[in-house]
């Protein structure tokens, strides 16, 4: 390729652009540029061509015309090693351009900010940036574009070895198209959620922008190479949002944990502690004395807690540090830690330490739920109803009482957090025993009663489906339920009523199934 000479710059991130155009210059480059970006490098001695004196063609429309013109498009998108476009060139005066430094108008900046309306954003909509970009990504044989200035150096340091060679070209013209895909995915996101859909209904083509934030240590098994993604606003409370404050690299299985220990202390209310293995719950305690209802949690199922990842919904004390180093754990998530804590911790340096800006109990995440499945994607609204109060209803001749209903409730929130198929038995806001993701529901509640590492007798038991038959009701009685809570629903509810009857167990119907696959 023969050395670049001539570039068109018109950046709104000025990151780096001055000493980039100076270096540009230096090489014998000349410079076309447009508004802000032009006015700053002449500002600064660089010696810039006006794009509107170049196209004989004014801005106009405060800025919307000024690079949609056939002298840059034809500079950009000409063939060089076609005749007939170069002749083209020729008749039209128009210049070859080989470098490209473009960086879109502020969209997601600007969406960002509270406050900002919709004709804030519609303004910062950029059009002949992204044009721009893509016929210069086209063209990558013959020019190069950048849209990150991070790699102003690295084509720099190709400029003065004489070209800057094809692998880059098709480097950053690949990254070039990612980035204005990105780019319109935002805008089609914050107008979809601007003019809204119908609750029922999802849109015909799911355009969402990631971002990689980093490479993990590896995917669900150790031969497998993972990396994490963010979308373009995650909010404060979402597990991606955490700072590590300490700890090796986060593998895959880490983040899912994390994040479902993370979901369901949010999801009890102040004073929640969980512990979490391979996604499932397999400690959870909600109480005013953290380090008391840490040793609860621990102790529902001592053995599973063993490298599990714990969740905590208020700032981690000191003394319950120096409990969790007690045994093993992968890594403990928290609004915060104290300082002492943090320098307890800081002698297991293996374990992770994430602090969220603050436990959200009240806000529901509206965004949609995806389940990558082969060659496809799977969408649905987020499984953010838990029950309705006034529609819970007494199915069973026994009314609950007071403390059972309260119970029930606890209970019924934890398995929404558990594998399919899921039974909870719990008593005075401890979980005592969980069973998860069984073919048969009965496998599921003879399991949590194995599970179980105190007496069942006074408890209640929550299912996060309805009861296909009476033996997992018939299995509780056995052990001493006193209480059971279920979505209801089945043929053979009556069959099931009829148990809970004989047993002298109060039975509650939600309405709502919390089946989690």
């Amino acid at each position: 390729m023969k050395p670049i000479q001539r570039a068109l710059i018109s950046v709104s991130d000025k990151t780096g652009i001055l000493e980039f155009a100076k270096e540009l210059h230096n090489s014998g480059i000349e410079i076309l540029s447009t508004g802000g970006t032009a006015e700053l490098l002449r500002k600064d001695g660089v010696p810039v061509i006006q794009v509107s004196d170049y196209t004989g063609f004014p801005e106009m429309m405060d800025g919307r015309i000024k690079t949609l013109h056939p002298r840059v498009h034809g500079g950009i998108l000409a063939r060089r090693d076609v005749p007939e476009h170069l002749q083209a060139m020729e008749e039209h005066g128009i210049r070859p351009i080989d470098l490209v430094v473009i960086n879109l108008y502020p969209f997601e900046q600007t969406v960002a900010k509270k406050g900002s309306t919709l004709e804030e954003a519609i303004e910062n909509i950029d059009i002949g940036g992204p044009a721009m970009v893509r016929s210069s990504a086209k063209n990558y044989k013959d020019v190069t574009i950048i849209v990150d200035p991070e790699n102003y150096g690295k084509v720099l340091k190709e400029i003065k070895k004489g070209s800057v060679s094809l692998e880059t070209r098709k480097r950053l013209s690949r990254d070039a198209f990612a980035h204005t895909a990105r780019y319109d995915s935002l805008i089609a996101d914050f107008l979809s959620n601007q003019w809204g859909e119908d609750e029922a209904s999802f849109p015909l083509f799911l355009n969402q922008p990631y971002t990689k934030i980093q490479d993990l240590r590896y995917g669900e098994n150790p031969h497998q190479s993972a990396a994490l993604y963010k979308e373009s606003q995650p909010l404060p409370s979402h597990i991606v949002s955490a700072e590590q404050l300490q700890g090796k690299e986060l593998s895959f299985n880490n983040y899912i944990d994390l994040n479902a220990a993370w979901e369901l202390v949010c999801e009890l209310g102040s004073g929640a502690v969980v512990i979490i293995k391979h996604t499932n719950p397999c400690g959870v305690a909600v109480g005013e004395d953290q380090l008391k209802t840490f040793i609860i949690a621990r102790e529902v199922d001592p053995v599973s807690a063993f490298g599990g990842i714990l969740g905590f919904n208020q700032p981690v004390t000191t003394v319950v540090a120096e409990e969790i180093l007690k045994n093993f754990v992968e890594a403990v998530v928290a609004p915060g830690f104290d300082a002492d804590a943090i320098k307890l911790f800081s002698k297991k340096k293996n374990i992770r330490l994430m602090r969220m800006s603050g436990a959200d109990f009240q806000s529901k995440d509206s965004r949609l739920d995806l389940k990558k499945i082969g060659g496809g994607l799977l969408a649905q609204s987020p499984d953010a109803l838990n029950f309705i109060e006034d529609k819970l209803k007494v199915a069973s001749k026994r009314e609950p009482n007071a403390s059972e209903m309260e119970d029930m409730k606890f209970a019924w929130l934890v398995a929404k957090h558990v594998k399919s198929n899921a039974i909870v038995y719990a008593k005075d806001k401890e979980i005592l025993g969980i069973g998860a993701g069984q073919m048969s529901r009965v496998d599921s509640a003879r399991i949590a009663v194995e599970k179980a590492h105190k007496s069942l007798s006074g408890s209640v038991m929550a299912s996060d489906a309805f009861f296909p038959f009476r033996d997992s009701v018939d299995e509780a009685a056995k052990n001493g339920i006193s209480a059971i809570i279920s979505p209801g629903g089945s043929i053979r509810d009556e069959e099931v009523l009829q148990a809970a009857n004989e047993h002298n167990i109060a039975m509650v119907f939600t309405g709502i199934r919390h089946f989690k696959h």
